[in-house]
């Protein structure tokens, strides 16, 4: 029998909550606590699935093997910092950070202590996705549409940061090759940050991406569309559903994909705990994180230059 793996939440909001109940029932596994700054949000998880309630994580450092960080994305890196310095594996809810310097820090420290960080770009583990791996060969064009509508919870960084950077991850995964340009547009609308973004990468393989970001759009909808030479793939991240067209005879022909659905986050969760077991890189590792992050931030940036640029007149 597996020693089991002594884990803590950082972060009891609604997606850390999420956190703890998934580990709750994996095997091999101790949820030792959840800790929240809210003593009591900490105290209502904790007791719902049978684990103890802190308030402050320093208490949990001599107490766990590895912690999910569950946290504002403002205090990723502080609290990250803390737990590798005393030897905790990570699995950092995204970004990583919101700094590349510290994003950068907190890898340099995991490879000193030899140490696992895993992203939590949890669409990499939809199954949709996971299923059509292999039929994207080499994409022309990519399409991504992630938009819904608008979470008072999510103050401290734009929309970039926080829903564009998911598709970012995928389209970097699927396009082997190196970035040659970016153009950004977004608005601000609700917050200090941008609401609306929409960027064009354009690949040295003569790739071509089209991300679009909204989160003050009434209805969700999370899609990637993939045109290559001779097929034509559809995806709903929603309803984990895939169309594909393929060209045969000179006409368009549908093929339906059978997808077996399954809880992304649990897939997530027990790929970290493999790869603490195993050693193993996670299907989303520290680096990939990082990656996704600097082209987010440049994203960004390009954003908030245009946005000075046009109110300077």
């Amino acid at each position: 029998m597996a020693k089991p793996i002594k884990l803590a939440v950082i972060g009891a909001g609604k997606l850390g909550s999420r956190h703890a109940e998934v580990y709750s029932k994996l095997p091999d596994v101790e949820l030792v606590g959840v800790c929240d700054v809210l003593e009591s949000r900490a105290q209502e998880v904790a007791a719902k699935y049978n684990s103890g309630a802190f308030k402050d994580y320093r208490e949990l450092f001599k107490k766990v093997d590895a912690a999910s960080i569950v946290v504002p994305s403002s205090l990723h890196y502080s609290i990250s910092k803390a737990f590798l310095e005393n030897n905790v594996h990570l699995l950092i809810e995204k970004p990583i950070t919101t700094d590349l310097a510290e994003a950068d820090k907190l890898l340099a420290l995991a490879r000193d202590k030899k140490l696992i960080i895993q992203v939590g770009h949890i669409e990499r583990f939809n199954s949709a996705l996971r299923t059509i791996k292999d039929i994207v060969k080499a994409p022309r064009f990519i399409e991504c549409h992630r938009m819904g509508p608008y979470d008072p919870r999510v103050i401290d960084v734009g929309v970039v940061l926080d829903l564009m950077i998911h598709d970012i991850d995928i389209v970097l995964d699927l396009i082997k090759s190196p970035l040659r340009s970016v153009d950004a547009v977004g608005a601000f609308i609700r917050s200090k940050t941008e609401d609306i973004a929409n960027a064009r990468l354009r690949f040295d393989n003569h790739s071509i991406c089209d991300l679009t970001a909204s989160r003050v759009t009434h209805d969700v909808s999370r899609k990637i569309r993939i045109f290559q030479d001779n097929a034509y793939i559809s995806l709903d991240y929603v309803t984990q559903e895939v169309l594909i067209q393929t060209k045969e005879n000179g006409s368009l022909v549908d093929k339906k994909i059978s997808i077996t659905k399954t809880d992304s986050l649990n897939a997530e969760l027990t790929d970290f705990l493999e790869c603490i077991r195993s050693g193993k890189r996670p299907l989303v590792s520290g680096e990939e994180g990082r990656e996704a992050l600097a082209l987010a931030l440049r994203i960004s940036q390009q954003i908030r230059d245009e946005q000075k640029n046009s109110t300077s007149f």
